[in-house]
C-alpha cells in the first residue's frame, strides 16, 4: 500500500493513560463514520505500517485508540504526531458535483466566463483555512483561490472542473506587461 493509495485520516496527538493507547485527531466530516476501524495505516517515516485496533471510541473529532502490539506508554508516546491513514476505498461516497480534494489534480480548470480551459490544476496549496488551486496554464503557473461557492460543475468522466473564476483575476497573471 503506497501513499498515493491512501487519505491521511488523521494524526496521533499523544499518549493516553498508561496502558498504551493514544489519543488521535481525526480529520473528517463525520468522525464517528470511523468507529469500527479493524486497522489503520501509521506513516512511519515514508512508510505507511499497517497497525491492529484492539478498540477505538470515537467522541468528536478526537479519538482514543488501543493498537494491539503498542502496550505500555513509552510505545504510545513514540508515535506522538505520527499521521494516520486509511485506502482510498474508505472515503464515503460524494454527490455529483462535490469532491475530494485530491481527486481533482489532474483535471483541466474551466472558466465559467468564457467555457476556455485555463490549464491543468497541478497541486493544493492549504492555506489555513483556505485552498489554493495551483494550476499550469501553458508554462505559466496560476494560483486561484476555491470557495465551494464558485464551483459550477465537476465532471470527474471529462476530468473537468468549472468555476465562476473573479473577473480579472487571470490577467494578473497573463498578462502581457511587465
Amino acid at each position: 500500500m503506497t501513499i498515493n493509495d491512501c487519505f491521511q485520516l488523521g494524526y496521533i496527538v499523544k499518549a493516553h493513560g498508561l496502558n498504551g493507547e493514544v489519543q488521535a485527531f481525526i480529520d473528517a466530516d463525520n468522525p464517528r463514520d470511523y468507529n469500527n476501524l479493524e486497522s489503520i495505516f501509521v506513516k512511519q517515516g515514508q512508510e505507511l505500517v499497517p497497525f491492529f485496533i484492539e478498540y477505538i471510541k470515537v467522541n468528536a473529532s478526537k479519538a482514543l485508540i488501543a493498537f494491539e502490539e503498542v502496550e505500555d506508554i513509552d510505545s504510545a508516546k513514540a508515535l506522538k504526531g505520527l499521521e494516520l491513514y486509511l485506502p482510498l476505498e474508505f472515503l464515503p461516497a460524494l454527490d455529483e458535483n462535490s469532491f475530494y480534494m485530491h481527486e481533482i489534480v489532474g483535471f483541466d480548470l474551466i472558466n465559467t466566463a468564457d467555457q476556455k480551459v485555463v490549464g491543468s490544476i497541478t497541486s493544493l496549496l492549504e492555506a489555513g483555512p483556505q485552498v489554493i488551486l495551483q494550476v499550469d496554464c501553458e508554462g505559466v503557473e496560476i494560483l486561484i483561490p476555491y470557495q465551494k461557492e464558485l464551483l459550477v460543475r465537476v465532471d470527474r468522466k471529462a476530468k473537468g472542473l468549472e468555476l465562476n473564476i473573479p473577473e480579472g483575476l487571470l490577467d494578473v497573471y497573463l498578462s502581457d506587461e511587465d
